[in-house]
């Protein structure tokens, strides 16, 4: 696979105002991406994964440094930047086909309506959903939702696929099922590809390369971890692998060191807060 740069985060921060002031999400966040990579956002329940995510997807804007695409700046959604969220966001009043003829049709392409049609049932068909094309949301399953979601997602013809924890609402099956189908795609498509996961085994088995975050507020990079695993991954085969469990446990003892870290802090917090107020008691009494 050739590489390019072609993304590129700065300096990245991110304030958010509360009753209390301005909270600090985010600090020097740096990554540079290559064209065609595969990134897990991997790290603990508010260490700004999302965040990271939605600031590339011109959702938010960065209080502080930015996102460049191919040379030009991030400040707005666009086309060549598409998201699949864990919820699938299909409009429950159109058909399978009808939510990603939808998705083509607001993409500025000039595809006529038979190029249209094509290319359609050509991502429906890379998702294995073609036998449900005329089904409603709500007469299919999770799993399937979610594979019309990214079929919707890939027929923008994004530059940049981002997914927010895609299969955290799935079953282990669907899960692992949807999990093949994406490594597939990528390595059909060759798209770069950002996504957030709290799944260490899934992170390793599709990533090229997990950034690890370290915990809020100011989260930022704590480690990147290459996987050097050769394409394509077959999950049966990796499980008794010694690289695979190496990068494995590398990722489990940097959320495990950075948790445990976090417990202590909180914990001193708790000691310093039963001090204060024994004192202030004695201070009554």
């Amino acid at each position: 696979m050739s590489h390019k740069h072609h993304l590129e985060l700065t300096q990245v921060g991110m304030d958010f105002p509360t009753a209390k002031g301005q909270f600090n999400a985010l600090q020097d966040v740096n990554l540079r991406i290559n064209k065609g990579e595969f990134i897990s956002l991997i790290g603990h329940s508010g260490c700004g994964k999302s965040t990271v995510l939605n600031i590339v997807a011109g959702l938010y804007q960065a209080t502080k440094g930015g996102v460049i695409l191919d040379n030009r700046e991030v400040n707005e959604p666009g086309p060549e930047r598409a998201v699949v969220f864990q919820n699938h966001s299909l409009l429950p009043w159109l058909s399978a086909y009808k939510n990603v003829e939808l998705a083509v049709k607001q993409t500025p392409n000039g595809r006529s309506k038979k190029e249209i049609k094509e290319w359609v049932e050509h991502n429906l068909e890379l998702v294995h959903m073609s036998h449900a094309a005329d089904k409603l949301p709500a007469e299919i399953s999770g799993g399937m939702k979610q594979r019309v979601g990214i079929a919707r997602a890939l027929a923008m013809e994004p530059k940049v696929l981002l997914m927010d924890e895609p299969f955290g609402a799935l079953d282990a099956l669907t899960r692992a099922h949807l999990q093949d189908s994406v490594m597939e795609i990528h390595a059909q498509l060759g798209n770069t590809v950002i996504m957030i996961t709290h799944d260490v085994d899934e992170a390793v088995l599709l990533s090229d390369r997990i950034v690890m975050m370290t915990n809020g507020p100011a989260a930022t990079i704590g480690e990147i971890l290459p996987i050097e695993l050769d394409r394509p991954r077959n999950r049966i085969e990796l499980a008794d692998n010694q690289e695979y469990n190496h990068y494995r446990h590398e990722v489990l003892k940097f959320l495990y060191e950075k948790q445990r870290k976090v417990e202590s802090v909180d914990e001193h917090r708790k000691k310093q807060s039963k001090r204060k107020s024994g004192a202030t008691r004695s201070n009554v009494a």
